[in-house]
């Protein structure tokens, strides 16, 4: 494993003025940390960038993904996904493996519940929209039965406060009516792609001790998702920046919404000012201070809050639909974002942590008094693919290395094992039954060797930054 470390920027090559964490197997393109060195080059950096395994650039996104970016002042929102809060849940079951028959109706009722292409059905009125994005989770707990038990398994507890910012009578004036009444079409949804919902097993248990405080076992049956915020998390995404992600419909609604919003109650200096920060394409950077600053930062704390109630109603359904289909307990083990902005103290002193695609990981002495995470730190998962094994960690002495910060998948690099033959057929000829959003019958796809996971898994915990406590097979999934 290798780890460079920050000098300025004049200094050396690329690579000196980040901190990347990959291996001789798994090695950072170069070309992308030249675009991550020069996308942070005139940020106010608390700390140097900080580069994860699985690191790799999609087209929707301004930059590349499995980052971490710590400013001072300012917020950068191209530095994260458009759309904050997409995140991933892992659960528990307490039955056993079931058929495959139930495994069918299971997956019947997802995708009658959450379609794709998605219905244009209204499931909140527009209050509710509102509460979801001042409230979190707590709107969620009252609006579909969650117990607090739930709740401390959601990072955060899946609110972030926004009194200080204005609170809920500045979100009701800021918030465009046309962007509530699109929020009000879906809540709740898993979704194709690069989102999923799959069925596994605990095949093996790697540190005891943190597996039964977040109670789970071998041979136990697992349900983990990949989800994103909900419809108002994209809006606001695009209302607050020029970004490259967002539909045909987004665009147009913001071509109409978007100048009206900024316009409206702005003087001359701050509507220029707007309109370089969200019209304007590139890295534009967004001071905190003042009254644009609070309004900035409302807006990223009511995206964060709407998507966690957003994943809190998909997993309500879900609980419903194992309930039904299985005859079992749905019991949330964690729930985590892995597109977030969050203010934290790096290096004595407050800083905003941008992750793209990538998850907090707390260490237990950031979270003293957790009710659920106070002897583990803030539990995180690190997927393969429905090929391979996905595992459940919590992190390692030296998280603080990396900003407390985890890649949250290791696709590209399973990826790149397969295509140049490091990786194989699963020794055991094992197979996942993949279910589409149609009628069709599942097709059984072989599953792969665990070498691309482990190899990405292997710099994380190799360089202290998480602990493996469990790996978990798929059998089944949704994408």
């Amino acid at each position: 494993m290798r780890v460079d470390l920050f000098t300025h920027p004049d200094e050396g090559d690329v690579r000196d003025q980040l901190t990347v964490f990959d291996s001789p197997e798994a090695t950072a393109d170069p070309a992308l940390l030249e675009r991550l060195s020069q996308g942070t080059s005139d940020a106010d950096l608390a700390a140097p960038p900080v580069v994860l395994p699985d690191f790799c650039h999609k087209s929707k996104s301004e930059m590349p993904s499995s980052i971490a970016v710590a400013t001072r002042g300012a917020i950068r929102p191209t530095l994260t996904d458009a759309a904050l809060n997409c995140g991933m849940a892992l659960a528990t079951l307490d039955v056993e493996r079931p058929s495959a028959a139930a495994v069918s109706a299971f997956y019947r009722r997802v995708r009658e519940r959450f379609p794709n292409p998605p219905r244009w059905n209204r499931e909140l009125t527009r209050d509710e929209v509102l509460r979801a994005a001042v409230e979190g989770a707590d709107f969620a707990a009252q609006r579909f039965g969650l117990s607090q038990a739930d709740l401390d398994r959601v990072e955060e507890f899946g609110r972030l406060e926004v009194e200080e910012y204005g609170g809920a009578e500045r979100a009701r004036k800021e918030l465009p009516w046309v962007c509530v009444q699109m929020a009000r079409l879906r809540f709740g949804s898993i979704g194709p792609s690069t989102h999923f919902l799959e069925l596994q097993e605990v095949e093996e248990i790697l540190h005891p001790e943190a597996a039964e405080e977040l109670g789970v076992h071998r041979g136990q049956v697992t349900m983990q998702f990949h989800n994103g915020g909900g419809v108002l998390t994209g809006q606001i995404g695009q209302l607050y920046g020029q970004r490259k992600a967002g539909s045909r419909l987004l665009r147009a609604e913001m071509a109409v919404v978007k100048p009206w919003a900024h316009a409206r109650g702005s003087g001359r200096a701050p509507l220029a000012e707007r309109y370089g920060a969200y019209f304007r394409s590139g890295l534009p950077s967004l001071p905190v201070d003042g009254d644009e600053g609070r309004r900035v930062m409302l807006a990223q704390r009511l995206s964060m809050n709407y998507g966690f109630a957003y994943r809190l109603a998909t997993f309500e359904a879900l609980r419903r639909f194992a309930r039904e289909a299985f005859g079992a307990h749905l019991d949330l083990v964690v729930d985590s974002p892995h597109n977030s902005v969050y203010e934290e103290m790096v290096d004595g002193a407050p800083a905003f942590v941008h992750r793209h695609n990538a998850a907090r990981a707390w260490t237990p002495e950031l979270m003293a008094g957790h009710p659920a995470f106070a002897n583990t730190g803030q539990p995180l998962l690190v997927p393969g693919t429905n090929r391979t094994s996905s595992f459940l960690c919590v992190p390692a002495p030296q998280a603080d290395r990396s900003l407390y910060t985890a890649c949250h998948g290791t696709g590209s690099i399973i990826s790149a094992f397969a295509r140049d033959g490091r990786s194989g057929a699963d020794h055991l000829g094992r197979r996942t039954l993949r279910y589409r959003y149609s009628d069709a019958a599942p097709e059984e796809i072989p599953q792969l060797d665990d070498r691309g996971v482990d190899a990405a898994l292997s710099i994380l915990s190799g360089n202290g930054l998480v602990q493996p406590v469990a790996r978990l097979r798929p059998f089944a999934v949704l994408t």
